[in-house]
């Protein structure tokens, strides 16, 4: 066998042309930068009682403090009405007229008294004449004062009484005003309608700038629910929305027909939203004796059935860790990972630095 001896030209030839490459390409860590660090919030990690969600019904009902109901005290015919259910009125605003014999009854009396006064003032003059002639006595000039006095008294009382009821005596019919600001809740009154005194309710008024919302607190969370705590409300008119306010007041009284304790949220509602008679959901937090640390919800990272969240050590440093909830509420996630206590996390554009580090993994 012949030994295949190559010359050194070509053996140099062949490893030019396949050159080897001993580098080695490392991915640098992520790193914020200025633009992205002023997009950011950060938020220091701490233990707090553990509040789990406690769901009640209720219903949002009028503020009791400004309801006005109207009733009138005479009885009539109304022969015009200027308002309609819903409308907003100002106080002192015409509503309704109507005409009534007991309006023409204060008329025919107001017109007498106004006759015996003219007769009772006269006669006093002449009274007074005649004492300082020495014909009368003191006495029958103190019973014509007396009787001016009480013919007075007797016409202001008619007067008050017409002014009282808003009656324009020119047109013989006692205007009905509204008595305060607000709106128009209930109408029972039309054109025609005979109206008797101290009946029913001819309209109610209210300011709905302030509403009430009335929970339902059943046996079993009555433990759970003090006055002056927070509460979340959200109806089915605006599932978006939540309505924060506080219990203002608790009643002491079970109610025996609903089976339910009472509680009063004071509500201002001055776009309107809330309207008596909606129902709502209130959601309040049963505290507990366990602390635990509280992450907030909207800091958690859901991925690959895993939940994350975006530690943060500096600029330079900046981790995802996995973390276990053990319960949570609307507002925070609680975990028991006591060791991340006082560390720092990530939780506005988390989510963008998070698939960030898991491509720069990946790659």
């Amino acid at each position: 066998m012949r030994n295949l001896i190559f010359p050194a030209s070509i053996v140099l030839l062949l490893s030019s042309c396949h050159p080897k490459d001993t580098s080695v390409k490392e991915t640098a860590p992520f790193s914020l930068n200025q633009e992205l660090k002023s997009k950011i919030s950060i938020k220091t990690l701490s233990k707090q009682p553990i509040s789990e969600p406690l769901t009640l019904t209720g219903n949002i009902t009028y503020n009791s403090d400004k309801l006005i109901q109207y009733v009138s005290l005479y009885s009539g015919v109304i022969t015009n009405s200027y308002f309609s259910l819903g409308d907003y009125v100002k106080k002192g605003q015409v509503l309704a007229e109507m005409k009534s014999t007991e309006l023409n009854e204060l008329q025919s009396q107001k017109k007498t008294l106004e006759s015996q006064l003219l007769v009772a003032q006269n006669a006093l003059s002449a009274t007074q004449t005649m004492f300082h002639d020495g014909i009368a006595s003191q006495k029958e000039l103190i019973t014509a004062q007396s009787e001016v006095n009480a013919t007075k008294a007797s016409l202001q009382n008619i007067i008050a009484n017409l002014s009282l009821f808003s009656a324009d005596t020119q047109r013989g019919v006692i205007q009905i005003k509204s008595p305060a600001n607000g709106y128009i809740v209930t109408k029972n009154l039309s054109n025609g309608m005979q109206i008797n005194s101290s009946d029913e309710t001819l309209f109610t008024i209210s300011d709905l700038s302030e509403v009430w919302v009335m929970i339902n607190i059943y046996a079993g969370n009555m433990q759970h629910i003090k006055e002056g705590m927070e509460v979340k409300i959200k109806t089915l008119s605006y599932p978006d929305t939540v309505f924060n306010g506080k219990i203002t007041a608790l009643s002491k009284v079970f109610d025996s027909e609903e089976h339910v304790l009472k509680a009063r949220v004071v509500m201002q509602n001055k776009d309107l939203k809330l309207k008596p008679g909606m129902s709502a959901d209130i959601i309040a937090h049963k505290a507990s004796q366990q602390t635990a640390i509280a992450v907030p919800k909207n800091a958690v990272i859901f991925d690959n059935n895993q939940h994350y969240i975006v530690l943060y050590t500096n600029d330079s440093k900046i981790e995802t860790i996995p973390i276990k909830p053990i319960t949570k509420n609307e507002d925070w996630v609680f975990i028991d990972q006591n060791e991340l206590e006082g560390k720092k996390i990530i939780t506005n554009n988390h989510l963008l630095i998070y698939e960030q580090i898991k491509n720069d993994a990946i790659n």
